[in-house]
């Protein structure tokens, strides 16, 4: 699509005929780029093209039959005197000093009835519709048959909707007519608000120098020549130029031929069309561009993504809360049995976090379902981190793309910033953090714990039942021995010092096992995060970037081929 709107400019069809599907196709093209940018870009940038689209349907609707010319001019110019002499009848009021023709006026060669819903849609009033049929023509007017021709209000009225009656209708002919006069055909109003505005439809404009029966042979070359100077620099290159007057027949031949030929092409319609898809082509050229955006942001954008939503989600907090319930759940299970009651009554952390506490669960299951979890709210900073992050993918997504389009990424970046927070929340509290089971060497260094303690409690029941004896006068038991060490003895101070040193030898174990717990569950809950930053940041960020695709495919699709 490199330099389109160069392309467009150049595009002038002169003789060329404009293939009636492919110019549906330009138009269906033009209906799906302002699908793919409808509520992206600025509605005031896009009402030509919704302009277009409407009344190019609605022009291909009506009769094709028929083309609708324009006659365009000042006060003065003798437009009214030509619309009158090409209809060879009095039909619109001539005058000289001041704007006479207030009104739309329109002659219709052939019957009508098939004109009559495109004046409608035109908007000239019914009596001032005017047919040229005369049984007295015979077959005179048979070449300008579909002819509809527009004898349009002065430009430069003094009122104001005079000029706004022309520039509506103005976008609605099918070719124009341009009256200038040699009096006033350099005019900088005729040329700086009308002439130079039609340089994309050439191919339907033509100029006519008036009134030349008022100059000297000799001054009409030269003239001509002046006015096709002053239409160059217009952009009007190729643009038919006549000269006429309408106080003597054969002045007139030769805008008669124009409009003949004009007529017998039936090309001017879509001609008109297909200039003005250009013009809106090319309007909408700078809101699109030529380069290929990114599909998204590079990876390490989406990286600090990820990391500013674990810091707002409360991930730190979390996995520092999954490293300590770990401790405390295999304290619980791997401790002396005697003081494990004790660690009991002490709240679990993840419990304190309204998270999946010893059971693997809550305790009730619709709470889960409603509840939101205990997570810290993120700190001032973190939520300016997340901020910064969020725009950061906005900026790397939009930095290949037209000024237009960079506030739509932006805006689709934050369109779901407001729901984040719960998303976030219910992730967290949704993701299993890896604590459910009991690992296998909890229960075997748990055993191990009771078979000690049971030992202990043996030795301690053993000796208190021989004190007991001895203390009522009964005969000792006989202890039994290991060395010099008699066995009760054995038993209680070996599952005590066992126990303790079970504990000694667990305890760096769990603590490495809390670790690991941590970086997984760590690792898991950021997964579940990013899949949330990519589901409410990412993916409205990749529809604007595709939107663009498909705008850019579809402008290139309408431009002039």
């Amino acid at each position: 699509m490199t330099n389109l709107t160069g392309r467009v400019r150049e595009a002038f069809r002169g003789d060329k005929r404009v293939d009636a599907d492919a110019l549906v196709a330009r138009l269906d093209a033009v209906r799906r780029f302002l699908t793919a940018v409808d509520g992206l870009l600025p509605d005031a940038e896009l009402v030509p093209a919704h302009t277009l689209v409407e009344r190019a349907g609605t022009r291909l609707a009506l009769s094709r039959d028929h083309t609708v010319v324009a006659l365009a001019g000042a006060t003065g110019s003798g437009k009214s005197s030509l619309f009158n002499a090409l209809a060879q009848l009095e039909l619109s009021p001539v005058g000289v000093r001041r704007p006479t023709t207030g009104v739309t006026h329109a002659c219709v060669w052939g019957p009508l009835a098939g004109a009559n819903q495109l004046l409608d849609w035109i908007g000239v009033l019914p009596r001032h519709r005017f047919v040229r049929e005369s049984a007295l023509d015979a077959d005179d007017e048979t070449a300008l048959h579909g002819l509809v021709l527009l004898d349009l209000p002065d430009f430069d009225s003094v009122q104001r909707s005079h000029r706004l009656e022309v520039d509506r209708l103005l976008g609605l002919v099918d070719q124009v007519v341009w009256v200038v006069d040699p009096q006033k055909y350099a005019d900088r109003v005729i040329h700086d608000s009308y002439l130079r505005e039609f340089h994309r439809h050439r191919d339907v404009t033509v100029v006519v120098l008036n009134q030349a029966d008022r100059l000297s042979p000799a001054e009409v070359p030269r003239v001509l020549d002046d006015l096709r100077r002053l239409l160059d620099s217009d952009g009007l290159t190729g643009v038919p130029l006549l000269s006429t007057t309408a106080v003597d027949p054969a002045g007139m031949v030769g805008l008669r031929g124009a409009l003949e030929r004009t007529v017998a092409e039936r090309q001017a319609a879509l001609r008109r069309l297909a200039g003005d898809v250009d013009t809106v082509v090319a309007g909408l050229d700078e809101l699109v561009g030529s380069a290929r955006p990114a599909a998204g942001p590079d990876n390490p954008t989406v990286d600090g993504l990820n990391r500013a939503l674990a810091g707002a989600a409360g991930v730190p907090a979390v996995s520092n809360a999954v490293e300590q319930a770990y401790r405390h759940r295999a304290g619980a299970a791997t401790g002396w049995p005697v003081v494990r009651g004790w660690r009991r009554l002490r709240p679990d952390p993840l419990r304190r976090l309204h998270l999946p506490g010893p059971t693997g669960g809550r305790d009730d299951p619709a709470e889960s379902l409603v509840a939101a979890t205990s997570v810290p709210e993120p700190s001032a900073a973190q939520r300016s981190a997340l901020g910064l992050a969020i725009r950061a993918v906005a900026d790397r997504s939009a930095a290949d793309l037209p000024a237009a389009w960079p506030g739509a990424v932006t805006s689709a970046a934050r369109s779901r910033l407001g729901d984040l927070p719960d998303a976030l929340d219910r992730t967290i509290a949704g993701t299993d953090l890896g604590l459910d089971r009991r690992p296998l060497w909890w229960r075997v260094v748990g055993g191990v714990q009771w078979l000690v303690t049971l030992a202990a409690v043996v030795g301690l029941g053993w000796l208190a039942l021989g004190y007991a004896l001895r203390a009522l006068g009964l005969p000792a038991l006989d202890n039994p021995t290991v060395g010099q060490v008699p066995l009760p003895t054995l038993l209680l101070l070996g599952g005590l010092l066992a126990g303790l040193l079970v504990a000694a030898l667990t305890r760096p174990v769990v603590r490495w096992a809390a670790r690991r717990a941590r970086a997984r569950a760590e690792e898991r809950l950021t997964a579940k995060v990013a899949l949330v930053g990519d589901e409410y940041v990412l993916t409205p960020v990749r529809t604007v970037l595709d939107s663009y695709a498909q705008a850019r495919d579809a402008l290139r699709d309408a431009s002039s081929r």
